[in-house]
């Protein structure tokens, strides 16, 4: 492996817990449209492969055909709630000020909502650049993770790609960058078995950038 240079986060379960304000936010999607309700743990197991896929799991195979007033709706109410229970995970803020100083973020939540969470959260400046599901073809697609590369200013080889779920080890594997999967998100263990490195806490994961930097 090259010296690493930069780093490219997902944001959900990686950077962020959010699952409760996605929870809630599909939960109020289907009230207002007269749908039976989820549990916030079958909602969670939506979660990951952008937008569209969360609202047209929640909305189930019969009522694919609302999807348009669905998703609506849905940016509507996470829009008012996706900043009232996601929080940054413990140990993430002190992660985000330690090199390499060249980060972005990849995600598949749609990305003026990325944006405004990171700033929100205060660490906005962490990052060069924040990429959205909506901006591009989603993950496992590795078009967003080089275009980030790119406006980083390093090679593929040269960043590392961490995440908690199998769609961004995927993603790292088809763009030809090195991985890492962390543990405290909720993607499943045995899911993450291909990334190249395992963290399980912020803090392992600084101690890592460290040996990749040196």
């Amino acid at each position: 492996m090259a010296r690493l240079r930069g780093v490219v986060y997902d944001l959900d379960g990686t950077l962020i817990d959010s699952r409760a304000d996605i929870a809630d936010s599909v939960n109020a999607m289907l009230r207002r449209m007269g749908l039976p309700e989820h549990e916030h743990r079958v909602v969670w197991s939506f979660v990951g492969e952008g937008a569209e896929l969360l609202i047209r799991r929640a909305l189930g195979p019969l009522q694919q055909e609302r999807y348009p007033e669905a998703a609506r709706r849905w940016r509507e109410e996470y829009g008012e709630r996706m900043l009232v229970k996601t929080r940054l995970y413990h140990g993430v803020a002190a992660l985000l000020s330690a090199p390499p100083a060249l980060r972005a973020v990849l995600s598949n939540k749609p990305g003026d909502f990325a944006r405004k969470i990171v700033r929100a959260l205060g660490v906005g400046d962490a990052f060069g650049a924040v990429l959205g599901g909506d901006e591009g073809p989603r993950k496992p697609a590795p078009d967003g993770l080089l275009l980030l590369c790119a406006r980083l200013g390093i090679a593929p080889a040269e960043a590392l790609l961490v995440g908690d779920s199998a769609v961004d080890i995927q993603t790292g594997k088809a763009a030809g960058v090195p991985t890492c999967a962390v543990g405290w998100g909720p993607g499943e263990r045995s899911a993450l078995s291909l990334a190249d490195h395992l963290c399980e806490t912020p803090a392992e994961l600084c101690a890592l950038l460290g040996r990749l930097g040196t």
